[in-house]
C-alpha cells in the first residue's frame, strides 16, 4: 500500500514535469489523423468517435482509438486496445508496447474524452506526441490545448464545438 502511494507520487511528479516543459505550437495544418483516448468506465461507445472523425473529415483508417479502464479484466476483453493502471510503472514509464506506440504517433488532433481525474489518463494525454489536444473540462487546464466545457452525456454538443473551433483555427478546410 505504501509503495502504491510512492508510485503515484512519482507519476504525479512526472506529469507535472511533462506539463511544465510542454510548448504549444498551433499551426493551421489540416486535420488528417485523429487519436482518441477515453475512459471506458464512463463512455462505452467507440462508434461515437468514428462519427466525430467523419464529421471533421478524417478518414476512418486515420483514426486510432484506445480505451482506459480502472478495472483489471472484465471490460478489457471487450475492447481491442484497452489499458489500465497496470500498464504504468514508476516515473511515468509505460509497460505496454501498444500504448507506447499510440503515444509516439504524431496525430494531428488528440481527443481526450474523460471526466474522472485519473492520473494515468492525464499521463496518456500529456505524453502523446499529438500536435493539438482537445478535451473536456478538467481541473488541470495544462493538459489540453482546447477545452470544451461539456459533460460526457452531451457528445453531440462536444462534436459541434470541436468542429466549430477546428474550422476557426483553419484545421478543417
Amino acid at each position: 500500500m505504501i509503495l502504491k502511494g510512492f508510485k503515484e507520487k512519482s507519476n504525479e511528479k512526472y506529469l507535472n514535469k511533462l506539463l511544465s516543459e510542454r510548448h504549444v505550437n498551433i499551426s493551421d495544418d489540416a486535420v488528417i489523423s485523429l487519436g482518441v483516448v477515453f475512459n471506458v468506465d464512463e463512455v462505452d461507445k467507440a462508434e461515437l468517435f468514428y462519427k466525430l472523425a467523419e464529421y471533421i473529415q478524417v478518414k476512418e483508417n486515420r483514426v486510432k482509438i484506445i480505451a482506459f479502464s480502472e478495472s483489471k479484466k472484465e471490460i478489457i476483453s471487450n475492447w481491442e486496445e484497452c489499458y489500465n493502471a497496470n500498464d504504468f510503472g514508476w516515473n511515468g514509464t509505460i509497460k505496454n508496447s501498444g500504448l507506447e506506440t499510440f503515444l509516439d504517433t504524431k496525430f494531428d488532433v488528440l481527443i481526450s474524452f474523460y471526466e474522472r481525474e485519473l492520473l494515468e489518463l492525464k499521463i496518456i494525454t500529456a505524453r502523446s506526441k499529438a500536435k493539438f489536444k482537445i478535451g473536456i473540462m478538467q481541473s488541470d487546464e495544462r493538459v489540453n490545448d482546447l477545452i470544451v466545457k461539456t459533460s460526457l452525456n452531451e457528445f453531440h454538443l462536444f462534436k459541434e464545438e470541436v468542429f466549430k473551433y477546428l474550422k476557426i483555427l483553419k484545421k478543417i478546410k
